[in-house]
């Protein structure tokens, strides 16, 4: 039975042994602690080799001493790790490693070990600015079987709006259909590299989706059936507009 997330840790066994190799920040690095914090933990979980998925990382108290910083400091990097997906913060029980290192690392490249304080209002202008562009093209490009795959995504999110999880995947299915109706795989690509991203928030904040994000995308699909390319980005323009506040306010960002 693993020890409580409290309890003192021998330097050489458990997770301390996992965390060799840590070095104290020193204060003239010019990153905030909680982002210095989450980039040292963040390497460690890529290059060290001892801590694989499931094992328990030490209590936030070890880690401030290890670290030479605040435990307030700690505590927002485990978070922000939590918050991208790699790390499961169990109240009451510890912090744990969500998924394997081989898993991480690709990940992890990809987002560019993006951090700072600024990444989710950065990441989601960046989506709104794509998926605005791509409700256009789909609007002046889409063929009959774009719209008809369309309307089967939205079938799906009326069917499922009282499971979250499911109605979730009905609704990002919808986008990467939008995104394929463009027809620009470049686009495309990107959106779904985006998506990527900002789902991780999504699932993490996750609640009962509500009656307006249905008529918000019902609007989207009219427009792209019509081939009304400016009603196309209006629509899409208010329903990301939307969407992000939704999130923002998730995480007390609002």
């Amino acid at each position: 039975m693993r020890d409580s997330p409290d309890a003192p840790v021998d330097d050489q066994t458990g997770e301390a042994a996992g965390m060799a190799g840590l070095a104290r920040i020193e204060r003239e690095e010019p990153q905030a602690p909680a982002v210095e914090v989450a980039r040292r933990l963040l390497d460690h979980l890529l290059t060290s080799g001892r801590l694989r998925a499931g094992d328990r990382l030490p209590p936030e108290r070890q880690l401030a001493e290890t670290f030479g910083v605040g435990r307030s400091a700690v505590r927002e990097a485990l978070k922000s790790l939590s918050l991208l997906g790699l790390l499961e913060i169990r109240q009451g029980d510890g912090t744990y490693v969500r998924g394997a290192t081989s898993d991480l690392l690709p990940q992890v490249l990809e987002w560019g070990l993006m951090l700072g304080d600024h990444t989710m209002d950065e990441l989601l202008e960046a989506r709104a600015c794509v998926e605005v562009d791509l409700a256009e093209l789909a609007a002046l490009r889409r063929t009959d079987n774009d719209v008809t795959a369309l309307e089967a995504h939205l079938a799906r999110m009326a069917a499922e709006h009282d499971d979250p999880e499911r109605y979730l995947e009905a609704d990002l299915a919808f986008h990467r259909a939008l995104a394929q109706a463009s027809h620009n795989s470049a686009l495309a690509g990107l959106q779904a590299r985006l998506e990527t991203l900002v789902a991780v928030w999504i699932r993490q904040n996750i609640r009962k989706p509500g009656e307006g994000r249905l008529g918000e995308h019902e609007a989207v699909l009219k427009a792209v059936r019509a081939r009304n390319a400016r009603a196309a980005r209006a629509a899409m323009h208010a329903h990301m507009d939307s969407a992000t506040r939704r999130l923002r306010a998730r995480l007390g960002r609002g």
